[in-house]
């Protein structure tokens, strides 16, 4: 089936890996523009420009899909004269028209990181998380106007670890929504595949802000676990020591822990090798820490630099 992949992030090149694997032709690829990265705030090409690059295949980076603009006229015009059967998505990040939604015969096919209508949105593996659900996956749906409303044309589940954080969770459903957007195609092409309405009640997973990342230690310990895992590596859970805002690693929960006295929500107990916290229920030990212009450093050694007088309460 002749394709045009659109997506960004590193979480899309798996997919787009796989479909140059496969026996469709991808003719282009549709990502956002480079954006500034770094300390010299040099422009750099998205992971699914670059490796669209390395294969010489024709990149498109339109500011916007609008039909009233110049980048939405031209994309219009190309996306005509190439003609593709289908549009796969991972991550693009854009809003896709109706009229651009009708174009391709089989439509724009959204690969999403969540069993629909389980977690709709930005965010859905960072949801999953953060809500402790068991089980997790993911789903190839038609696009529609709608968020994430589309019917589905296949899925695939991932048993969510008790030690995964959002990194290693997506990093998984990367490759195995990869190997479900090919099936996918493979079967459109061949004709098999119809799709089926979303059942269920919809659940919401709004892009994160840095601000709801932070840790609030007046909660019970099992949610200031998932809350931390579900935070990282980005935006990245992270509460104030002081004046100075620090990030904070992935916690440990253990169920007897060897601290002297009652801890309170947010205080610290710095033991020979490790850091205690409390929270609204057992103490936590933390793991890793990263202070201002600091590396991320585990706790014990963190704790260990800190002088007698140093604060020790989180807040």
């Amino acid at each position: 089936m002749r394709i045009i992949f659109a997506g960004t992030p590193e979480p899309a090149v798996v997919a787009l890996e796989k479909l140059l694997a496969s026996s469709h032709e991808v003719v282009a690829v549709i990502t956002r523009p480079d954006a500034k990265k770094g300390r010299g705030r040099t422009l750099h090409p998205s992971p699914v420009k670059a490796l669209a690059q390395e294969h010489g295949i024709e990149v498109l980076t339109p500011t916007t899909l609008r039909p009233d603009s110049e980048d939405g006229q031209a994309l219009r015009s190309r996306l005509k004269e190439l003609q593709p059967e289908a549009i796969p998505v991972v991550a693009y990040g854009n809003l896709v028209t109706k009229d651009l939604l009708e174009l391709p015969q089989h439509g724009w096919i959204n690969l999403h990181f969540s069993l629909l209508p389980a977690w709709r949105g930005a965010a859905p593996v960072q949801a999953a998380i953060a809500a402790g659900d068991d089980v997790t996956g993911a789903s190839t749906f038609r696009i529609e106007e709608g968020l994430d409303t589309g019917p589905v044309l296949g899925t695939v589940t991932e048993e969510i670890k008790g030690t995964d954080t959002a990194d290693d969770l997506l990093t998984r459903l990367a490759y195995s929504g990869g190997d479900l957007l090919v099936a996918t195609m493979d079967g459109l092409a061949a004709g098999q595949l119809e799709a089926q309405p979303q059942q269920g009640e919809a659940t919401y997973a709004p892009k994160i802000s840095t601000a709801q990342a932070r840790v609030e230690w007046s909660q019970p310990a099992f949610a200031i676990d998932r809350h931390i895992r579900a935070h990282t590596p980005g935006p990245g859970a992270w509460t104030m020591w002081g004046e100075a805002r620090v990030k904070i690693g992935p916690v440990s929960l253990i169920e007897e822990v060897a601290v002297p006295q009652e801890l309170e929500p947010g205080q610290l107990h710095i033991a020979k090798n490790a850091v205690f916290v409390g929270t609204g229920t057992q103490p936590v030990q933390l793991g890793k820490i990263q202070a201002p212009g600091k590396k991320m450093m585990n706790a014990a050694d963190w704790a260990r630099g800190l002088g007698k007088d140093a604060e020790v309460k989180f807040q």
